[in-house]
Formats: structure tokens, C-alpha cells, sequence
């Protein structure tokens, strides 16, 4: 006697038996679901992976306490630079309050032309970008200044300095400000930034010794 044939299974969203053709789209649809249900499990789990390791990452890197706008012994800097040098690099004594937050010296790009900069934070929290550029040509002075033009000059314990004013909005003006700009022996001398006439002036008037001097060398 052979085995009674099993009648096939209702399905309760039908009321009756699926089609083949339905079986198979079922299977396929719940295949599909699984796969996707997977990939999403994958996806955090490899998310949640990746925020540990930068987690660990950010324990275990050491931080500096120090702060930003750290003090740059500039003259130490100078004092490194000044060997094979001939023309006197200017190691200003800066006033009270005033802070040096870079220093270098730079072999010269395109321009061949060397300098050395150190940049100043002034008492007012402004910045100063004090330049001497070695044998400048007027090329070189019009792309540190954006093609400006002298508008008037201004002599400060001796020195006479041409006065640059940036004409741009000032939004655009960057760094840029107001300038000072002299010369003397083989050097020329800027001082570009975002000081007020008073805080410039301040600056000048501490370099003049060393500009005269390397004026009266140069003679």
C-alpha cells in the first residue's frame, strides 16, 4: 500500500495552495531579504569596528600641552643661519609683549632671491611678517607686496621707510594690511602685516640700529 499523498499547504494570504511559479518567487524574495539583512549586520559591525580602532587610536597618540603660538627663539634660529652668510641677519630685542611664533630661512624659489622671516604676534594679538631678502629686485618686492605702490614714506629713528597700504576689500586682504619697506647694504627690509601705524612704527624704530649699521657697512 503506498503512502497517502500529502495534500499541498495552504497558504493563509491566498486561501489555497501556491503555484510553483510562487514558491519560487517566494524563495527567491526571502533569499533576497536574508542577503540584505546580512550585508546592513556586516556594515555596522565593520563600522563599529573602525570607530574602536580610532578610539584606541586617539588614547594611545601622545598629546603636546604646549600652546599654538608658542614662543620661537628666533636669534637661536638666526645664530644657525648667520654661518656662510655675509650680510648681517637682523636679531631684533623685541619690546614687552611681543612674541616671535616662526622663524626661517628661506634658500629662495623661482626668484633666487634668500630671505629670512620671522613672524611677530604684537601686544594688540596682530601679526607682523618681518622679511630681509637678500639682493631683492623690484619684481620680487611688487609679488611680496601684490604690485601696491609706495603711498607716502615715514622716517623713524633715521630710517626712512617707504609706506604700503593694501588697497583690496578686507575681506581679501589677508595678512596684509599695511607695509614698511627700506633697504640697506645688500638687504631689503619688510615689514608686512596686520599692526596698526603705531605697533609698525614700534617695530621699526627697534630695528633702525641694526639697518643703519648694515647701511654704513655696505658703503
Amino acid at each position: 500500500m503506498s503512502a497517502a499523498k500529502r495534500a499541498p499547504r495552504i497558504v493563509a494570504e491566498l486561501g489555497r495552495p501556491e503555484t510553483p511559479s510562487e514558491t519560487t518567487s517566494r524563495l527567491a524574495e526571502n533569499s533576497r531579504k536574508y542577503r540584505s539583512h546580512k550585508t546592513v549586520n556586516n556594515l555596522v559591525l565593520s563600522l563599529l569596528a573602525t570607530l574602536g580602532m580610532v578610539f584606541v587610536l586617539v588614547l594611545i597618540v601622545p598629546r603636546s600641552e604646549a600652546p599654538l603660538n608658542r614662543a620661537v627663539d628666533f636669534a637661536a634660529v638666526a645664530e644657525q643661519v648667520q654661518i656662510g652668510i655675509d650680510e648681517p641677519l637682523l636679531v631684533p630685542e623685541l619690546p614687552a609683549d611681543w612674541t616671535a611664533n616662526s622663524a626661517q630661512w628661506r634658500a629662495g624659489g623661482t626668484d633666487k632671491i634668500p630671505s629670512w622671516n620671522i613672524g611677530l604676534l604684537t601686544p594688540a594679538n596682530e601679526y607682523i611678517g618681518l622679511t630681509q631678502a637678500l639682493g631683492a629686485n623690484p619684481s620680487w618686492l611688487a609679488n611680496e607686496l601684490n604690485d601696491t605702490a609706495a603711498s607716502g614714506t615715514v622716517t623713524i629713528a633715521g630710517v626712512t621707510w617707504d609706506v604700503h597700504r593694501n588697497p583690496e576689500p578686507e575681506k581679501d586682504r589677508g595678512n596684509f594690511e599695511s607695509a614698511l619697506v627700506t633697504a640697506a647694504g645688500d638687504s631689503t627690509y619688510l615689514l608686512v602685516g596686520t599692526a596698526d601705524d603705531d605697533e609698525l612704527a614700534a617695530l621699526a624704530e627697534v630695528l633702525a640700529e641694526q639697518i643703519s649699521m648694515n647701511d654704513t657697512e655696505g658703503q
